[in-house]
């Protein structure tokens, strides 16, 4: 998932985009309004932090003019300015949520992905596919009675081939929306990980549910492609 974040402190920029790097986010940073523009004319994010005091903007400012420019995506206001008259200001130009500096990452953490599953309508439905059960809300995975415990990108690889179950899906498509990649960078990478999942999710199983169409892709289904049953 994609985030700008729009801070020209590069000490707090690098504090914040490394943590959410962590967390399976892909941070791209704008040091001032005029790249926060490009990029958000261009790009397409799930959320935005912006910094109030920019070098060449007024961070609510800008927040109104991504609202005008009809961007529907949270934002998050950022800043060291906590009057109540600044949160005022943030909040009539549609911002989502206004924290101000000194603040604590998992706080900015837990709030970025709030707003998100507020836009996206959570709580979301469990994912079944026979014994195994994914739950989007708590990002945890069961089969059978066995919880599994996998890795952030182990996770949205599984979430992914499990949203499309019982389909084919390719190395390019894989990469695009797992890795957040256009080109074929990932797809060695890809294989590692669908073999970390095989061993975690079908080892000891008597039903295996990751399925590789060679040369194609893969597929999650209890069923054996190009089985009758």
């Amino acid at each position: 998932m994609k985030i700008l974040l729009v801070e020209d402190e590069t000490n707090i920029s690098d504090f914040i985009q490394a943590g959410l790097t962590e967390d399976g986010f892909l941070v791209t940073v704008a040091p001032n309004g005029t790249v926060a523009g490009i990029e958000a004319q261009t790009n397409s994010f799930v959320a935005y932090i912006i910094d109030i005091m920019l070098p060449d903007a007024d961070g609510i400012e800008l927040c109104r003019q991504f609202r005008d420019d009809g961007i529907t995506a949270p934002i998050l206001i950022l800043t060291a300015k906590g009057d109540l008259a600044d949160k005022v200001r943030g909040f009539s130009a549609g911002a989502d949520d206004y924290m101000t500096k000194p603040f604590e990452y998992q706080e900015l953490l837990a709030r970025l992905r709030a707003l998100i599953r507020k836009t996206r309508g959570y709580p979301r439905s469990p994912i079944k596919i026979a014994d195994l059960i994914i739950d989007p809300n708590t990002r945890t995975v069961h089969r059978g009675d066995e919880t599994i415990e996998l890795s952030k990108k182990e996770y949205q690889l599984l979430e992914y081939l499990a949203r499309h179950h019982d389909r084919l899906v390719t190395r390019e498509m894989i990469s695009k929306s797992v890795w957040d990649c256009e080109t074929n960078t990932y797809t060695n990478i890809i294989d590692v990980f669908i073999n970390y999942l095989r061993k975690k999710v079908d080892n000891k199983m008597e039903i295996k549910l990751i399925h590789t169409i060679r040369g194609k892709g893969f597929i999650l289904s209890e069923t054996i492609p190009g089985s009758n049953g």
